[in-house]
């Protein structure tokens, strides 16, 4: 048996930084120190981890830094057995995003995101990390967007087509990036991707007020076969070519939800690759395929809503997921 075809992800590593008090401000009230747990993370780093920990030959491509942040990123990817030889060394520091959680755990950020690595894409380096037999291209967040290697980015995506299933994740970060720019390019994402997977808080920026089912339609209409829209505690909307299905969310004590939309479209695109789905236009997907795929996903995203940061799980940890 020939070994499956590796999914490629290719997007930014990101140095999360969560606030934590410090030894002097829990002893003296006059203290006003601050300090910072750094973990590693980024969108698409996320969900490189979480498909490679879960069995799918995963190769990670992105401009990893030398600095401190960098390396951190680098044994994360390597340590969960993603092929990292692609990925170019890159002289310019990695990006910092300093997370701030809600009471439910929701994390809003404040980016350290200018000159930074993750955007100065050349088109030899992405052309270097897609070389030799592929069966999806994964991409998305920042990297879809940031100048200037968003332009090579996409054209990468309409050059691998032909070839490799292209799924897209936009992970809007108006922050950072005017919710616009994504609504721009948006419709050119449609043509190009096979599955959009956008959460509900994507929703809102991309197609304000319109129903999942609405949006789903406007996309299809555009040319993506496969749109999934994450709804947190309320669980999946899926619809392939206007066949919809609903997927609930197993209970979870939510720590906090850092990366489990990444977690989702990790465990979708493991059991999609798993039956055979991979590598084209998702030819011989069926509703009841997809919902073991969108099922797969919610598993995987529970359980590191369960856990602090994004660590997603490894595929023995899920029997402990209900």
């Amino acid at each position: 048996m020939q070994p499956r075809q590796p999914v490629v992800v290719l997007g930014e590593c990101v140095a999360d930084a969560f606030a934590a008090p410090t030894a002097a401000s829990r002893t003296d009230r006059e203290s006003t120190a601050l300090g910072l747990e750094v973990r590693p993370g980024g969108g698409p780093a996320n969900t490189a981890v979480a498909l490679a920990r879960l069995g799918s030959p995963t190769r990670f491509l992105g401009r990893l830094s030398a600095d401190a942040f960098g390396r951190l990123s680098r044994a994360r990817l390597a340590g969960s057995g993603i092929d990292v030889s692609r990925c170019p060394p890159a002289t310019e520091p990695s990006t910092l995003a300093v997370a701030d959680l809600d009471d439910q755990g929701r994390a809003g950020y404040a980016f350290h995101a200018e000159r930074t690595a993750d955007w100065q894409w050349t088109r030899a380096e992405l052309h270097t990390g897609v070389e030799g037999p592929l069966a999806c291209l994964h991409t998305g967040s920042l990297a879809l967007v940031r100048d200037p290697g968003a332009a090579h980015i996409e054209q990468l995506l309409h050059e691998v087509r032909p070839r490799a299933t292209v799924s897209i994740d936009p992970n809007v970060r108006a922050p950072l990036v005017d919710p616009r720019r994504y609504r721009e390019r948006l419709r050119d994402w449609c043509r190009t991707a096979d599955i959009l997977r956008v959460s509900d808080d994507d929703l809102a920026q991309l197609a304000p007020g319109a129903t999942p089912a609405a949006a789903a339609d406007a996309w299809h209409a555009h040319g993506v076969r496969l749109v999934v829209v994450t709804l947190g505690p309320q669980g999946v909307f899926a619809s392939l070519d206007g066949s919809r299905l609903r997927i609930p969310a197993p209970r979870t004590a939510v720590v906090d939800t850092v990366g489990a939309g990444d977690a989702f479209t990790a465990g979708l695109l493991h059991s999609l690759h798993s039956a055979g789905m991979l590598g084209g236009r998702l030819t011989g997907l069926t509703p009841e395929l997809l919902a073991e795929a969108a099922s797969l996903g919610v598993r995987v995203a529970a359980a590191t809503c369960a856990v602090r940061g994004a660590n997603p799980p490894w595929a023995a940890d899920l029997d402990t997921v209900a």
